[in-house]
């Protein structure tokens, strides 16, 4: 009942409207029409905006002999920097839900990716905002000199990362083959030129991390690769030098260093928008900067989208597909396969090409099967902003699918909408007697149970078990699992933004989405269609024949008053 209310509420509104608009047309601006906003489009470089040349600082003019020492000299004037870096969720890696209560954060969650980040010291940790987390029990270092600060600051191409050295940069003199955490070759930093370059972070700092999360370029997130450094307009709206010329730090905004947005707790329903007067610092959503009724107008086409966003999120129509711009994201995962060794050593295969040349691996005995995608579809689902995880904790049903993390939501919450999501298909190793997924310890070259060093499923489970003092029966198996990434990036331009029939036609984006929700066009008109129909016919013509009726009148009354001047001048009396 509450369904067919809404429906007939609708109609009645979308009537209204139509009418008004057909009869008292508003010459409004179209979106098209409008030129970009002064000075987004020519916005200079945001280092442009630091008001201390550090070059011209005689602490950072040394020979630093370690990162930690490039930190301590940091510290002496922006003296609280570190203690607010420690109480971010970059370096603790740990998230208390505030709704569901569960223990999030990267030292705690299992993904469909490597897994966990626990037993894989200092593999995972070369990702973290600091120096020498060798032990996830330990939590992260307690002394403020262990606070990266270039990491975030140095200028593009002036710092990096090494691959597994919990955080460390690569320092003279270097290992063999030493990689950076993205992949590249590494070379030795100069810790003193990276110092004295440091400046607002740009997409680089905040790329070289984000950007090859998973264990490689857009493995993980699927909107989020190399492409943002210096993406084309089409590609991402907000990024480009031809676009917004955004960071990411323009979004994410940051007070005493803790950055807005998290997919622990995602702001699924802004109903503020930009809190005018004054520019909000508080969420990471469109409606921060748009506001809530974003689409400018009074045509049909703007109040009809305008109405939408109280159920859709702008992600939905703005961001018609992700892993754009040439380079793919892997979308499925398959451990179970892993182990597989040719003539007694491990091998590869590389069958996937992406758009510009270049191979990615289908299979590698270190980590099994995958599936590669470029310009994807997103998987639609109601979402309220919370998010349910699987924990190694958690009893699973192995004869299902498991879900690593449970999107919330549905169409009769006012907080949720339809959003697109990475939907990542996975098949991880569970406890077969308790039920319960495990974690692994798949690095490791100096040991004799890392998976990725002697291929063998019992020894690195149990390693990685006894780790971090879980239960494990010693038998194992392979679930099918799936993991939701919520798509928030790579926005195209609003002529690229997906269109009516994208939805509202049958067997559309939208389809799994209509045994919840009515949709106009997904299927043949029925009682309540035609119901609708007949009122916004009703209003037109209502409209119509009123304003008709009202010009009539007017046409058929003597100017200025009619017979009763004509009387009164006819008296000679006039209108003096």
């Amino acid at each position: 009942m509450r369904t067919i209310g809404f429906r007939i509420w609708r109609s009645a509104r979308l009537a209204a409207g139509l009418a008004a608009i057909a009869v008292f047309p508003v010459r409004a601006e179209t979106p098209q029409a409008k030129p970009e906003p002064a000075g987004l489009a020519q916005r200079p470089s945001p280092r442009a905006g630091v008001t201390a040349d550090h070059s011209k600082f005689k602490i950072l003019q040394q020979d630093f002999k370690s990162a930690q020492d490039v930190t301590a000299a940091c510290l002496t004037c922006h003296t609280e920097a570190a203690k607010q870096v420690m109480g971010s969720l970059h370096w603790t890696w740990h998230f208390t839900h505030p709704k569901t209560g569960q223990e999030l954060g990267k030292s705690k969650v299992i993904n469909s990716f490597c897994g966990n980040v626990a037993a894989n010291e200092p593999r995972c940790t070369s990702c973290h905002a600091g120096y020498g987390w060798e032990k996830m029990a330990d939590g992260p270092p307690k002394q403020e000199t262990a606070v990266d600060c270039l990491v975030c600051h140095a200028a593009p191409g002036r710092y990096a990362k090494l691959d597994n050295e919990a955080g460390l940069p690569p320092l003279a003199p270097l290992p063999p083959k030493a990689k950076t955490i993205t992949g590249a070759d590494a070379t030795p930093v100069d810790l003193s030129k990276a110092a004295m370059s440091v400046g607002l972070p740009t997409r680089e700092n905040c790329g070289q991390c984000h950007f090859y999360g998973g264990g490689g370029d857009n493995v993980k997130h699927g909107d989020l690769s190399s492409v943002l450094f210096n993406p084309s307009r089409s590609v991402d709206v907000h990024m480009s030098k031809d676009g917004a010329n955004l960071t990411c730090a323009d979004c994410h905004v940051t007070k005493a260093h803790k950055s807005a947005g998290s997919r622990y707790a995602v702001t699924a329903a802004d109903t503020i928008g930009t809190g005018k007067p004054g520019e909000r610092r508080d969420v990471a959503t469109c409606q921060s900067c748009h506001g809530t009724r974003p689409h400018k107008g009074l045509t049909l086409e703007a109040l009809t989208l305008n109405d939408h966003t109280n159920r859709v999120a702008c992600q939905t129509c703005h961001i018609p597909s992700f892993a754009r711009g040439g380079v793919a994201t892997k979308t499925k995962w398959d451990w179970s396969t892993a182990g597989q060794l040719k003539d007694g050593k491990p091998f590869h295969k590389d069958d996937f090409v992406q758009s510009d040349g270049k191979h990615l691996h289908t299979y590698l005995s270190t980590k099994g099967d995958f599936q590669w995608g470029e310009n994807v579809t997103p998987y639609y689902a109601w979402f309220d902003g919370q998010v349910r995880y699987t924990t190694g904790d958690d009893k699973i049903d192995p004869s299902k699918p498991v879900e690593i993390n449970h999107i919330e939501g549905n169409p009769n919450d006012p907080n949720a909408r339809i959003w697109p999501f990475k939907k990542m298909v996975g098949r991880q190793a569970y406890d077969t007697e308790l039920l319960h997924l495990v974690h692994n310890q798949v690095y490791g070259p100096t040991t004799t149970t890392a998976f990725w060093t002697n291929f063998d499923w019992s020894k690195s489970i149990k390693a990685a078990m006894d780790y971090i003092g879980a239960p494990y029966s010693g038998h194992f198996g392979f679930v099918d699992t799936r993991m939701y990434w919520p798509i928030t990036h790579m926005v195209a331009p609003k002529d690229q933004a997906l269109s009516c029939n994208d939805c509202h036609q049958k067997n559309r984006r939208l389809a799994s989405l209509t045994s919840t929700v009515y949709m106009p066009g997904t299927r043949p008109p029925g009682l309540i269609d035609w119901l609708g129909f007949g009122m916004v016919a009703a209003a037109f013509f209502g409209v119509v024949a009123h304003a008709g009726l009202r010009t009539l009148a007017r046409s058929g009354r003597p100017p200025h008053g009619g017979a009763a001047s004509d009387t009164h001048d006819e008296g000679g009396k006039g209108h003096d």
